[in-house]
């Protein structure tokens, strides 16, 4: 063969490594073309759920170990991959739902759920109805013939309401409802989603692995898990349809925080217990919510349900007495708290939030019981140091 030019010696260079070499990481394979042995395998059509590796955008070795590792962390037996946990939620509901169509959300729900249920899923002809997590009951008058979806949460978004998702579950099975839960919370860590009592569980297991899964402040990917081949079908077809695809990068950096990902949670779960049950004392807080804490909304349900953990999030509600500017400056005198949105990463957050525009039932608490909202998000610092902090902050509040 005739000397070749060095673009073309380094594309279809002829080294090849020694067979033996093994590590403990995965090998990250980036890639958008897929080379093919030769055109029969070009040509051979993909047949039922026989996977074939045909461009990048539909898997590669990296991305399809992490799916198995992440099926086996939810005790599912499927799982799809995404780039985000909003597009997770807005895959879920696009592949199960159509024209006249109704889908049930918690009052509580993630925001971006809602907006997109709200804006996006009306403008397409699905309905939606918001409830209450902690009335199985009126839930159950909520469902029509029309209901094809529902959308759990535990514990909820922000207010960290656990619902009666035993109820919720049972109501939904005696209508042949699907039940799709948003686990981010749960993480695979803190109950198993498919099984919250002995032939019980939800069809469809969502997370946003931005949060435990990487641990590192620093991927945005999502995963929607299942145990039925058919639901794990119709995600596929949708996940083609939209073009939806993970970077390899991103694959690798989940990858190296799976296996950490138990000792992670259960420190963080640990410093936020302590951090939550020290803030019920304070004499600025009206009420702390977290479901491993006793009178929080819908404690008992989490003990129902609950195996092993209660993730790293808990919220406060200040007394009225203290305004809303007022909460504010006591977030801004925080120094081991970023400010800022998501979760389970390695530095702690806090936010406050109003609520006012974001539901359609109630609050837990009147206007006197209590006035604005932080929610803190616990991270690796040593927790007597974020202890330390919150105490200098809640001095300033007077």
């Amino acid at each position: 063969m005739s000397k070749r030019g060095k673009s073309t010696e380094q594309i279809h260079h002829a080294y090849q490594p020694p067979a033996g070499w093994d590590a403990v990481p995965v090998p990250t394979y980036k890639a958008s073309t897929v080379l093919f042995p030769d055109t029969a395998a070009l040509h051979r059509p993909r047949s039922g759920d026989a996977f074939a590796y045909r461009y990048g955008l539909q898997g590669t070795p990296s991305s399809l170990t992490l799916a198995a590792r992440m099926a086996t962390l939810e005790q599912a037996r499927h799982c799809v991959l995404v780039p985000s946990g909003l597009a997770a939620v807005t895959l879920t509901s696009l592949a199960l739902l159509k024209p006249g169509d109704e889908v049930l959300l918690p009052d509580n729900v993630y925001g971006q759920n809602r907006h997109v249920t709200v804006r996006l899923l009306a403008r397409l002809g699905i309905h939606h109805r918001f409830y209450d997590p902690l009335d199985a009951a009126a839930f159950s008058a909520l469902m029509t013939e029309k209901t094809r979806l529902v959308w759990l949460e535990a514990a909820g978004s922000i207010t960290m309401e656990f619902p009666d998702v035993l109820g919720l579950l049972h109501a939904c099975k005696a209508r042949g409802v699907t039940t799709a839960m948003d686990n981010t919370w749960g993480a695979g860590m803190a109950f198993n989603a498919f099984e919250l009592a002995p032939g019980l569980g939800v069809d469809l297991s969502m997370q946003a692995l931005t949060k435990f899964a990487s641990g590192g402040a620093d991927v945005l990917m999502g995963a929607v898990c299942t145990q039925d081949a058919g639901l794990h079908r119709r995600l596929d077809e949708m996940i083609e349809f939209l073009g939806y695809g993970v970077g390899a990068n991103d694959v690798e950096l989940v990858l190296r925080g799976l296996p950490s990902l138990p000792l992670r949670y259960r420190a963080q779960e640990a410093s936020t217990l302590t951090l939550a049950r020290w803030m019920q004392q304070q004499p600025a807080v009206a009420r702390v919510l977290h479901p491993a804490l006793p009178g929080s909304p819908g404690h008992a349900y989490w003990e129902a349900v609950s195996e092993a953990g209660s993730g790293c999030l808990f919220s406060a509600v200040f007394k009225p007495a203290y305004s809303a500017a007022e909460v504010d400056a006591f977030v801004d005198a925080l120094q081991c708290f970023g400010i800022g949105y998501s979760w389970a990463g390695p530095m702690s957050l806090a936010v406050p939030y109003d609520l006012t525009h974001s539901r359609s039932l109630p609050l837990p608490w009147t206007p006197e019981e209590g006035g604005t909202l932080v929610r803190f998000a616990i991270g690796l610092e040593d927790v007597e140091d974020l202890r330390a902090d919150l105490a200098q902050a809640l001095a300033r509040l007077g």
